[in-house]
């Protein structure tokens, strides 16, 4: 059996592929130039939502053609053809928005520039004269147009690259330039911070890993050996945040583009880079993880959801085809059949070879993974989409402490959820953005520890459009300086904290685990002795259940508190003693110190 961990083979991704599209076919215009998904407008408008329908599920359909050598039993490139000619003329009543007239524009010309280049002999090849010369017009104010300094970057240059194939406008120092700037987001261990913040999600494996593979295709340029690189090692890690169950880790913004996170598999698979079998084996999980919790749904939709439709988790700017963004997901339709990738035998995921402990450098993450229910756990010291100092209100998809493929953070109210938090007179919790990071390591024993520290802060984001992360606002009240430092081996993480300074209460919150789902649970040590459970909806269950434990009065500054915090079955808990940590295994862990040589944007 070719698939004998997900059972999905290339026709499975066709099948959902040919759905996608017949279904968007039915929300289109009679030109076919603007798709209008079902549902309220996004923030920037129906204009915007019809191009992004049109753009994004076009790239679903190139990779099908591309894939099939030119073969189109229905008929895609006719269809999209239509649409190009009348969303390209500057006349037609459903022409599209401009580049030059709306930011959002330059983000859909690049797939519609990285499909004309994948269907080359099958559609651009065999456009009216007239029409390729409207799809230049449109494409060519990227050329010297400003575009942000994070993965947009890669627009500009695929955009132009393209101009530049079919003998348009570009600049090479465009394209230069941004090469440039996008090498300037190279981390450790091959991973890409989306610019210059510790801006660590899904954005680093399909945009920042995704576009250097096919923009050099593009160029006519052979593969570059650090790209190359940096994408298998990346790869490695990126496989161990799977769980069994086919879900990515719910972790920063844009979760509605769902399985989208398959496209860094299927582009290493492009490139030669991984095994085969695993990159399938990780890509159809999940695929499947979706289709089978309805997305798409019964009428071949994508909402803006997580399974379904769930509007809290997008982003301001989200529109009803925002969610088909998921096509960069399809990507693996654009190899052949012939492929290794899809004539490969499916290898099991790393969680479901045994329990592993691993530590993620760039993003601070220590992550674990346990056989027996198929969950990776990320504890998090290095991410916030901030930069420290920053003093921010914390984004709940970038700050918590811990994130997971089993759960979903709390998205609204004061941090709750995989916190350490002061409490002010109110009851008010605290944030912790612009954290100094300590190292993530690996103890001999194999139990892993990370370590941050920060200024207590209370205040609410700021103003303006939420695009996932933090946003200025009216200034923070300080408080007292927090140090954590997390132990974590198996589903269990010991967690130590402590105040310096001024005395306030202390609270510890876990995991935020879905009613009927793993077990969540905190213990709280000595000093801790209020606890509770809090109960909240998220995308995974109306009923989440959030543990917690806290000082009853005033935390005495300088004082070790710990707890143990389990997600999934972990047995009894961790005993804490005497400097030991004694854990359900056998295990026994020195309680490591926390290394205050690499804080230095905190007095001690």
């Amino acid at each position: 059996m070719i698939s004998p961990y997900t059972g999905w083979t290339r026709e499975h991704w066709a099948d959902l592929a040919d759905r996608l599209l017949l279904s968007a076919r039915r929300h289109a215009s009679p030109s076919h130039a603007r798709v209008s998904f079902p549902g309220e407008p996004g923030g920037y408008g129906p204009d915007v939502d019809a191009l992004e329908g049109f753009a994004r599920t076009f790239l679903a359909a190139g990779f099908r053609v591309a894939g099939e050598g030119g073969r189109d039993p229905l008929g895609l490139m006719e269809w999209y053809a239509d649409g190009l000619a009348a969303g390209t003329d500057p006349h037609h009543p459903d022409r599209w928005v401009r580049l030059d007239e709306h930011g959002q524009a330059k983000v859909e010309a690049a797939s519609i520039a990285l499909v004309l280049h994948l269907t080359r002999p099958w559609l651009w090849d065999r456009l009216p004269p007239r029409v390729r010369e409207q799809v230049v017009d449109y494409l060519a104010p990227a050329v010297g147009s400003g575009y942000p300094p994070i993965n947009w970057v890669w627009f500009q240059i695929v955009v132009e690259q393209f101009l530049a194939s079919v003998g348009g406008p570009y600049a090479q120092e465009d394209i230069d330039a941004g090469l440039a700037l996008a090498e300037s987001f190279e981390r450790e261990d091959g991973w890409y911070a989306d610019g210059a913040e510790r801006a660590y999600d899904h954005y680093a494996g399909w945009a920042l890993h995704f576009y250097p593979v096919l923009w050099r295709e593009m160029a006519g340029l052979p593969p570059d050996p650090r790209h190359l690189a940096r994408l298998e090692r990346f790869l490695d890690d990126a496989v161990h945040l799977v769980g069994a169950d086919g879900s990515p880790l719910v972790q920063g913004r844009s979760l509605a583009y769902r399985f989208a996170a398959a496209a860094p598999f299927w582009v290493g698979a492009r490139a030669g880079a991984g095994s085969p079998g695993l990159l399938r084996r990780a890509a159809s999980g999940i695929v499947r993880h979706f289709a089978e919790r309805g997305a798409p749904d019964e009428n071949g939709i994508l909402s803006l959801g997580w399974h379904g439709p769930y509007r809290a988790i997008a982003q301001d700017y989200s529109g009803p085809g925002s969610p088909y963004w998921a096509a960069k997901g399809l990507f693996g339709l654009a190899l052949p059949a012939d492929h290794p990738v899809w004539t490969a035998v499916e290898e099991p995921l790393p969680v479901e070879r045994g329990d592993f402990a691993r530590v993620v450098r760039a993003p601070g993450w220590l992550v674990s993974g346990t056989r027996a229910d198929g969950v990776v756990r990320v504890v998090n010291h290095g991410t916030d989409h901030s930069h420290p100092g920053s003093g921010l209100a914390d984004a709940p998809l970038y700050a918590r402490l811990g994130y997971s493929t089993a759960t979903f953070p709390l998205l609204a109210g004061d941090p709750l959820d995989q916190s350490v938090v002061v409490l002010d007179e109110e009851g008010r919790a605290s944030h912790r953005t612009g954290f100094d990071a300590g190292p993530v390591r690996v103890l001999p024993s194999g139990t892993l520890v990370g370590s941050s520290r920060w200024r207590a802060r209370w205040g609410e984001q700021g103003p303006g459009p939420d695009h996932g992360y933090s946003r200025a606002g009216a200034p923070m009240r300080d408080g007292p300086e927090v140090e954590v430092v997390s132990v974590v081996r198996g589903a269990w993480e010991v967690r130590l904290a402590r105040l310096t300074g001024q005395a306030r209460r202390l609270r510890m919150g876990g995991w935020p685990a879905p009613e009927g789902g793993p077990a969540t649970r905190v213990a709280g040590g000595p000093g801790l002795g209020e606890s509770g459970t809090e109960v909240a909806a998220t995308p995974l269950g109306e009923r989440t259940l959030v543990p917690w434990c806290a000082t009853p009065g005033e935390a005495e500054p300088g004082r070790w508190y710990a707890a143990a915090l389990l997600l999934g079955d972990g047995g009894r808990p961790p005993v804490i003693g005497e400097g030991k940590i004694t854990w359900p295994d056998g295990t026994i862990d020195d309680v490591p110190e926390p290394e205050t040589a690499t804080f230095p944007g905190l007095s001690k």
